[in-house]
C-alpha cells in the first residue's frame, strides 16, 4: 500500500487533498488528457512513482530516491531574445535583445540529448522573434530530424524563413502567427516593426505555405487589449476589441486554419504572467460585454475548414471563474514535465520566462549525459523550493488542472493505473 503524504513527507489525512477542479477548457488546453495518451503515459507513470517515492522516504525519515533519468517532454525554445518588432503589448519586453546567445552546437546537442531522454515536442517561440535566428530553417529541419513534434510562433515579418522549411512538417505539427489586429493600421500602431512590413502582406504568404505543404495547421493568434491595461508602468496598451471580427475575416479569407482569441496578459514585478482586468477603464462586465459581441460576430464566419477557437482563458474571463486558475497546489509538476530554454538559461514555466526564481539551470541545461543528470537533481530541487501555491497566486495558469490530476495521482492510496486517453499524437505542452 502507497502512503498518502503531502509535499513536505508528512502522512496526509483521507480528503485533505481537495477535488481536481472542474473547469472547462479547450482541448488544446487539457493537459491531464494529453499526458493520459499512451506515448506520454508511461513518463508520467514513471514520475508519479517516483514522487510517491519521495513522500514516502521523508515521512519515514529515509533516504529520498533519485530523480528519474528523464528529461521534459515539451519544451519551448527560444532560439534568440532578439526581436525585429516593439509591441507595446509584450510580456517578454524586459528580455528581448540582450544580445546572448545559444552556442549552436551545445543546442543541438542538448536536443539530441533530451530526445534520448523522453523529449516529444518543441515549441520555437520567444523570448524573441524565432525566425530571426540565422539558422532558423536548418534548425527547423533538425527538429524534424530528430523525429520531434515541432511549431513555431512568429510574429510574421519573416515568412519565407518559415516557408523554407515548412516541406518537413507534418499533420501534427503546427505555425502560430501572433498578429493581433484586423486592420493594417492597428497592427502597426500595436507592433512596431523595425523594418516595413503590412499585415497584407503578412497574410498574403499563407496560400504559398499551403499550396506548399497543407499539412501543418496555421494559426492567427489574437491577443484581445482594452482601454486602460498597461504592460508595466507608464506602458498603456492600445485596444483593439472592434477588430475581432476584422481578424476574423481575414483569417478565413487569406486561408488560415483558425483564429485563436484570448485576453491580454501582463507581467507582475515579482516575473510572473498575469491576466487582471482590474486595470480597464470601464467595469469587467462592460469589457466581457463587448468581447462577447464581437467575438459572437467572429464566431458567424467560421466554417467547415476555419475554426473560430476562444482560448481557455478567454472563457473564464467571461464566466468569471478565472480566479479559480490561480489556486494551485504547492507543488507545480509540469515543471518536471515541461521546461522553458532560453539563451539566458532553463526556466520552470512560460508565465516565469527570464525571472530569478524560476532558473533551473544554464543554457547548457542539456548538453551531455553529465548536464543532463545535474538538470534532474536541479529540477528535483526546483519541485520543493518553488512554491506555486504562492508564486503562481496570481497566474491564471492552464496547467491548473494537469498539476491538480498529478497530485491527486501521488497522493493516492493505491498505485492504481493511470487511465489513459485516446492516441491523439498532441504532445505539446
Amino acid at each position: 500500500m502507497w502512503p498518502r503524504t503531502g509535499a513536505a513527507g508528512n502522512v496526509v489525512p483521507m480528503g485533505a487533498v481537495p477535488p481536481i477542479p472542474s473547469i472547462r477548457v479547450e482541448p488544446v488546453h487539457d493537459f491531464a488528457a494529453k499526458l493520459r495518451q499512451p506515448a506520454l503515459l508511461d513518463a508520467v507513470r514513471t514520475y508519479v512513482v517516483w514522487q510517491r517515492a519521495v513522500r514516502a522516504a521523508r515521512g519515514a525519515g529515509r533516504a529520498e530516491p533519485a530523480p528519474p533519468d528523464a528529461a521534459p517532454l515539451s519544451i519551448n525554445l527560444d532560439l534568440t531574445t532578439a526581436c525585429n518588432y516593439a509591441c507595446d503589448h509584450c510580456i517578454d519586453w524586459e528580455i528581448l535583445n540582450q544580445g546572448i546567445t545559444h552556442d549552436e552546437a551545445v543546442l543541438r546537442a542538448s536536443i539530441v540529448e533530451m530526445a534520448a531522454r523522453g523529449l516529444k515536442s518543441v515549441i520555437l517561440i520567444g523570448g524573441g522573434e524565432p525566425t530571426v535566428h540565422p539558422g532558423f530553417s536548418n534548425f527547423l529541419r533538425f527538429l524534424k530530424d530528430q523525429h520531434l513534434q515541432a511549431a513555431v510562433v512568429s510574429n510574421g515579418s519573416r515568412n519565407e524563413k518559415i516557408g523554407e522549411a515548412i516541406d518537413r512538417l507534418d499533420e501534427h505539427d503546427w505555425i502560430r502567427l501572433s498578429l493581433d489586429a484586423g486592420t493594417d493600421d492597428t497592427f502597426q500602431r500595436m507592433h512596431k516593426p523595425k523594418k516595413p512590413i503590412t499585415l497584407d502582406a503578412i497574410c498574403a504568404g499563407i496560400a504559398p505555405w499551403k499550396a506548399k505543404n497543407p499539412a501543418p495547421r496555421i494559426g492567427f493568434s489574437f491577443i484581445i487589449t482594452w482601454t486602460g491595461a498597461v504592460r508595466g508602468p507608464g506602458a498603456p496598451i492600445l485596444e483593439n476589441i472592434d477588430e475581432i471580427p476584422l481578424a476574423a475575416r481575414r483569417a478565413r479569407d487569406a486561408g488560415f486554419d483558425y483564429v485563436s482569441f484570448k485576453p491580454f496578459l501582463s507581467r507582475r514585478e515579482n516575473g510572473s504572467e498575469v491576466m487582471d482586468p482590474s486595470d480597464a477603464n470601464e467595469s469587467l462586465d462592460d469589457i466581457v460585454r463587448r468581447i462577447r459581441s464581437r467575438v459572437d460576430e467572429a464566431k458567424a464566419l467560421a466554417t467547415p475548414t476555419f475554426r473560430v477557437v476562444e482560448s481557455t482563458n478567454l472563457r473564464v474571463l467571461e464566466s468569471g471563474t478565472w480566479r479559480e486558475l490561480t489556486k494551485q497546489p504547492r507543488m507545480c509538476h509540469m515543471q518536471a514535465l515541461r521546461q522553458v530554454l532560453t539563451p539566458l538559461g532553463l526556466y520552470n514555466c512560460p508565465a516565469h520566462r527570464g525571472a530569478v526564481k524560476a532558473l533551473i539551470a544554464g543554457k547548457g541545461a542539456y548538453a551531455d549525459a553529465t548536464a543532463c543528470a545535474s538538470t534532474e537533481r536541479a529540477t528535483a530541487a526546483i519541485l520543493d523550493r518553488f512554491d506555486a501555491s504562492h508564486e503562481c497566486a496570481e497566474v491564471t495558469c492552464l496547467y491548473h488542472g494537469a498539476n491538480w490530476w498529478l497530485e491527486h495521482a501521488i497522493a493516492d492510496e493505491h498505485p492504481a493505473p493511470l487511465l489513459d486517453s485516446p492516441e491523439t499524437e498532441d504532445w505539446f505542452l
